[in-house]
């Protein structure tokens, strides 16, 4: 799906979260969001990277909504990236992963921040609460967000097969990068 589709798609629904604001901030959007997941396991690691991730930023309520294709994650070996499509995160019946939340931390008159972002995570159909540590820096009128942290497969029903136990760790560390721009409505 080519990233004009995802945001034709997706963007009505992230404009949802802050549809009843009444606030003079402005908003942010991340239009190419990068996220890279990685699993070190004994026989093999694997990684994977996406590059289409869609967030919506609202500085002065620092209220956060991202979503990320699954489908779109591209790994090395082709039959690896079928395997996570069809048999463990279900990219067909679960399409997305989503982030709503609220970022605590942020300035807008900072450059460089130490931030948490505290909301609900949906992967594979599961949603939890999580709170994530991370980093912003805030250049002129451009965001960039960035945090690393591990997800436990079995927090978000994804099961492992016994067979391939040694190959896929079941904690996986994930990295996003999201660069935002001022958001001006046509």
């Amino acid at each position: 799906m080519m990233v004009q589709q995802i945001i034709k798609v997706l963007f009505p629904a992230l404009m949802l979260i802050f549809q009843h604001q009444e606030s003079s901030g402005q908003k942010y959007m991340a239009r190419n969001g990068y996220v890279r997941f990685f699993s070190e396991a004994p026989l093999e690691n694997i990684e994977a990277v996406n590059n289409e991730g869609l967030s919506i930023f609202e500085s002065s309520t620092n209220k956060i909504a991202f979503t990320i294709p699954i489908k779109n994650f591209e790994f090395e070996k082709s039959l690896m990236q079928q395997h996570f499509n069809e048999n463990y995160l279900e990219s067909d019946k679960y399409p997305s992963s989503t982030f709503k939340g609220e970022i605590k931390g942020f300035s807008d008159t900072s450059d460089q921040q130490v931030l948490k972002a505290h909301g609900e995570m949906t992967i594979h159909g599961v949603t939890r609460e999580i709170t994530v540590e991370g980093q912003g820096i805030k250049r002129d009128d451009k965001i960039i967000l960035e945090a690393s942290f591990p997800v436990k497969l079995e927090d978000y029903d994804i099961k492992i097969p016994k067979v391939v136990l040694f190959n896929i760790a079941e904690v996986v560390d994930v990295t996003i990068k999201f660069e935002f721009e001022l958001y001006e409505p046509n």
